[in-house]
């Protein structure tokens, strides 16, 4: 269900029901791209059934689905029927159309081309925890997630806000000590693949990969000024992940003593999208509040105004943007 995940913290939310939800998201149902169009993204079924419900309550999580198609023309391809058009063009006038008129040139081959380019397509699993307070997206990129969470507060309704999670200890700082102690937090341990960088502009970097962590020199390049972008880690026995330096939760996998009692239990009682969705989200939600703890518990906000949900934002690691938590119908 998540393979990479970014945390948000649900700053306000006087929650509709459901049903009003549904509705909302009805009005962005996805629609495959037309003849012309590059791009197109909208909500469909979480569980895969065919004019099911859009927004899916399993336990009080709510599960959406945004799916993204996108056509595109190689850039091979255009380029050498551009070139065949130039040519023409300068055999009959005697003159080679340049700047605005060979743009022109290019964007008629590319929409004369779009109606025959294959379409492909991406899906994004979107978590909202209203108990928790917090959305879980399925992404790692800021760009990406942005615009996920624009869509998302305009569709929900009732001034739902968000804010990007921050933790009172910045994550490379955390991963650095971890590293130099060679100790990992309580209830975690450190894999055998991390990541670190000089935070200048030469951006040196080395990394390690299946390869113990436990090493005199990886102190050594952080006590010269390296810090940790990404580290390999283990919660409870139960799931491994890598963390990175912007809290974004990459390589998520579900150990096997997780898979075998989740097998046993579906071989008692039949495995469906519920029983998947519990499993994951139980899961998920005691690896982030035992990754927040490690980090030193969340970072509240100073003031009531929310900060603008652009991509730095996103991406940034210090700024503060998370709010108390508004009460959700959904126990």
């Amino acid at each position: 269900m998540f393979k990479n995940a970014l945390v948000y913290r649900i700053e306000h939310w006087d929650a509709p029901d459901l049903a009003e939800i549904e509705d909302r998201l009805a009005g962005a149902r996805f629609l495959p791209c037309g003849a012309t169009d590059p791009e197109s993204s909208g909500f469909v079924e979480p569980r895969g059934e065919n004019h099911g419900a859009l927004a899916e309550n399993v336990g009080g999580q709510i599960i959406l689905k945004l799916r993204a198609e996108t056509k595109a023309v190689p850039g091979g391809v255009v380029k050498d029927e551009l070139e065949r058009r130039l040519d023409a063009v300068e055999q009959e006038t005697g003159r080679r159309p340049k700047g605005k008129r060979a743009k022109e040139l290019k964007e008629e081959i590319v929409r004369e081309l779009l109606p025959r380019a294959f379409p492909k397509r991406s899906a994004t699993m979107v978590w909202i925890a209203p108990k928790a307070g917090l959305v879980v997206l399925g992404v790692t990129g800021a760009k990406k997630a942005d615009a996920i969470v624009t869509r998302l507060v305009e569709l929900m309704g009732g001034g739902f806000r968000l804010g990007l999670a921050q933790t009172q200890l910045a994550p490379a700082t955390a991963m650095a000590a971890w590293l130099a102690d060679k100790e990992a937090p309580a209830g975690f341990t450190i894999d055998r693949d991390c990541e670190l960088k000089q935070p200048d502009s030469e951006k040196a970097a080395v990394r390690y990969a299946r390869h113990t962590l436990e090493l005199d020199e990886i102190g050594e390049h952080i006590r010269a000024g390296k810090l940790p972008t990404q580290l390999a880690m283990t919660w409870q026995g139960r799931v491994s992940f890598v963390l990175a330096e912007s809290m974004a939760i990459k390589r998520i996998k579900l150990l096997d003593g997780v898979l075998e009692q989740a097998e046993a239990q579906a071989q008692r009682e039949g495995r469906d999208f519920d029983g998947d969705v519990a499993l994951v989200t139980g899961e998920m939600t005691g690896l982030i509040a035992d990754l927040a703890e490690a980090l030193g518990g969340w970072q509240e906000r100073s003031d009531a105004a929310p900060a603008p949900l652009t991509a730095p934002t996103l991406a940034a690691a210090a700024t503060t943007t998370t709010a108390t938590t508004a009460d959700a119908p959904w126990d």
